[in-house]
């Protein structure tokens, strides 16, 4: 080739099938019979997809995350000024005086403990949580199998997943305060079993307007997980092998008011990742919905994880049956109402009892402090009247010396008019 032509441009579509060979004195390139295979139904497209159309995808979800975020946030004020009233640290008040009342009163956290403790029993009996039913003409070959079913699933739930009934009492306690509870059914390779899980509703985003979880649009599960589970992930294959740098953690006002409530210092250091597993329809570039070979346009159903720092797609996968003609998404969560309310998330003890544990709250604080000023009331004397040690208060029982300029001590001291 002369230096004055241009260099020729080689593409190898499939190493397997071409092999390139010095000959003698020149290049010897040789193309094989082969075929470009499609990724497996359960692979993971991020690993075939272009950096181009991830980066766009990437951008796309995470604006339509804090859009949905941005919906419910009255919900999420209200549900912060309502973590308050459960009493849960005790208050040092300056106002109006040092040392003034600041207990709470218990009416929110004995209706939530009570809830919790009431549907615990009911839930999980003694005999087991799983109960059957048979449908249909009742013979003994049923009743049986109904059994072994019935004594199956009671080994699985009470020996197997050992962390099936914390994760209840977790959300038996969280659903009457929030209104809303979240629990995601998944089966975990690494163990072998089914896992349940519970999810708190601030780590369940889904756009307020939503009627349920099966026709929304897009649910998001923020997960934090630490860098070497992280990684482990990675190297199993399930996520793509990029770097995602260092974790960042997530704030807001649910979780800042977590950390007090929790005694935990906002300002530590926290290395886990905040990831994003979004469970959103996409028309993803490379995988559209075709007819005839042509493209429909409409979305599919695909569960993509994403770290939020870093913005990097670290897995999207196909979330609709292989043998599934109409690719109807399947669903992961379960969602539990303590009272439907008017939006996606219900109404919890927070939004019904609210304001009266408010109030009752400012009621005993008023009683405790009314107390306080009636055992060491406060009041004016007059400027000539002496008392001996007048700086400390008077204990029970204590006399003091007083020098009395003229008349009576009463018409030299009053006390004022408190009740």
């Amino acid at each position: 080739i002369e230096a004055e032509e241009a260099p020729i441009d080689i593409e190898i579509v499939d190493p397997d099938v071409t092999t390139i060979e010095d000959g003698e004195g020149g290049m010897m390139i040789q193309f094989g019979e082969g075929e470009i295979t499609e990724p497996e139904f359960g692979s993971n497209l991020a690993e075939f997809m272009d950096d181009t159309d991830l980066a766009r995808v990437s951008s796309e979800l995470l604006a339509a995350y804090e859009a949905d975020k941005n919906s419910r946030k009255d919900w999420e004020e209200t549900y912060t000024k309502g973590l308050d009233q459960l009493g849960l640290n005790i208050e040092d008040r300056g106002s109006p005086w040092p040392g003034a009342c600041g207990v709470n009163h218990p009416l929110l956290s004995e209706s939530v403990v009570r809830f919790q403790s009431q549907a615990m029993s009911e839930i999980f009996p003694a005999s087991g949580p799983v109960k059957t039913k048979i449908l249909g003409k009742i013979d003994d070959e049923k009743t049986k199998q109904a059994a072994r079913v019935r004594d199956h699933m009671n080994f699985l739930l009470t020996e197997r997943m050992t962390e099936y009934r914390n994760e209840t009492e977790k959300l038996l306690f969280s659903l009457p305060l929030a209104g809303s509870a979240f629990r995601k059914i998944y089966y975990d390779p690494n163990m072998g079993r089914p896992c349940s899980m519970f999810i708190p509703s601030e780590d369940m985003v889904v756009s307020y307007g939503a009627a349920d979880l099966m026709t929304a649009e897009r649910v998001t599960h923020v997960m934090r997980v630490d860098g070497n589970s992280v990684r482990k992930m990675q190297v199993s294959g399930f996520y793509r092998d990029v770097e995602i740098g260092h974790g960042a953690p997530l704030t807001g006002d649910i979780q800042e008011k977590y950390d007090k409530l929790t005694g935990d210092d906002p300002s530590r250091i926290d290395s886990r990742h905040t990831i994003l597993e979004m469970h959103a329809a996409v028309d993803l570039p490379g995988y559209e919905d075709e007819i005839d070979g042509e493209p429909t346009g409409v979305a599919l159903p695909y569960v993509i994880t994403v770290d939020k720092a870093s913005s990097e797609i670290l897995s999207i996968r196909r979330n609709w049956n292989e043998d599934d003609e109409k690719k109807l998404k399947r669903e992961h969560f379960v969602h539990y109402e303590y009272v439907p309310g008017l939006g996606f998330y219900g109404f919890g003890l927070i939004h019904l009892i609210g304001g009266i544990s408010k109030s009752a709250t400012s009621l005993l604080r008023q009683l405790v402090d009314a107390g306080t000023l009636s055992n060491l009331p406060g009041g004016l004397k007059a400027r000539g009247l002496r008392i001996k040690g007048d700086d400390s208060p008077i204990m029970p029982g204590e006399f003091r010396d007083v020098d009395v300029p003229g008349g009576a001590i009463r018409d030299n001291i009053t006390f004022l008019p408190y009740k």
